[in-house]
């Protein structure tokens, strides 16, 4: 029975990082496409003024 409950916390520990990982994820795809947002709108206003 014991060893029921240990495995049942483990997948549920696993399940909780696994959601958690595929958030920071997300938040570094979104993290870089402000940057290269950023870049973009560095590089239009420098070629504007060359």
């Amino acid at each position: 029975m014991r060893s029921g409950i240990r495995s049942a916390l483990k997948y549920a520990e696993n399940l909780v990082l696994i959601r958690g990982a595929r958030r920071n994820a997300w938040a570094a795809v979104c993290e870089n496409r402000r940057w290269a947002a950023d870049r973009d709108q560095a590089a239009v206003k420098l070629s504007r003024s060359a």
